[in-house]
């Protein structure tokens, strides 16, 4: 059982990194909830993956960086009606 959640985490962090997602995107990709990437990537990456771990810390710090955009953007879209 493990092994599955150390799998699913890593399986997770590569998914991110290489398509640049958010764990929004990443959640509904794998059927699960956000809380649950965050746990995966947070808490049990570090500990069985260091290096992807960094990896996947800078595209979540670049989104997380980037996030106030996409909601002015996303605004903007619902009231131009577009």
């Amino acid at each position: 059982m493990r092994e599955n959640i150390e799998q699913r985490a890593c399986d997770l962090a590569v998914y991110i990194i290489e398509n640049q997602t958010t764990v929004r995107a990443a959640a509904k990709q794998f059927g699960i909830s956000k809380s649950t990437v965050h746990k995966d990537l947070s808490e049990r990456l570090p500990h069985c993956n260091r290096t992807l771990y960094l990896q996947v810390k800078a595209v979540l710090d670049q989104n997380k960086a980037e996030r106030h955009i996409r909601g002015g953007l996303a605004t903007r879209r619902k009231y131009r009606g577009e």
